[in-house]
């Protein structure tokens, strides 16, 4: 049985950025790796985490772990977004543009892996400002937590969802 063998997880494991760090000690340089991980279930939950380890394996379960505790549930309209929104972060931002059936993702590499993991399967993303993934990734979670569906605009405005959607 090989070493490093997973059982099959039920939720969508994405690897967005590998990073091999050193430090230099008075033997030598030490070597360690971070992974950026994301994990999502496809159907509107998905959470992102960063773990860290002398190898890459255990980097990888660790950045799971860690993704794993902070999923978060976000609204969706079909296999798309319910409107437009920017997400920041740090120095990262995203825009994030609803697209319909059929588009796809048209995202770079650390939103795609965000959108696939949580199901959403027609957007338009464009990072604006900072590329670096850990920041791309936050800003695109952002954005993300602060969609809100008809239903949740109507109940805080007090009017029928029928209103609001005219």
């Amino acid at each position: 049985m090989p070493r490093f063998e997973r059982e099959q997880s039920e939720f969508i494991e994405k690897v967005v950025h590998l990073n091999r760090v050193s430090k230099t000690v008075k033997g030598g340089r030490v070597m360690k790796f971070s992974a950026l991980m994301v994990v999502g279930d496809g159907k509107g939950k998905v959470g992102y985490g960063l773990g860290k380890a002398a190898e890459v394996p255990e980097a990888i379960r660790k950045g799971i772990e860690d993704a794993k505790k902070n999923m978060v549930t976000i609204t969706t309209s079909g296999t798309t977004i319910p409107h437009e929104i920017i997400g920041e972060f740090s120095a990262g931002r995203v825009m994030m543009k609803p697209a319909a059936p059929g588009t796809g993702i048209i995202a770079g590499g650390p939103v795609r892996a965000v959108m696939e993991a949580a199901g959403i399967k027609d957007i338009r993303a464009k990072c604006l400002r900072s590329n670096n993934p850990a920041n791309v990734v936050a800003a695109t979670f952002e954005g993300l937590k602060a969609l809100r569906g008809p239903e949740e605009v109507a109940k805080t405005r007090g009017k029928t969802v029928e209103e609001i959607l005219g």
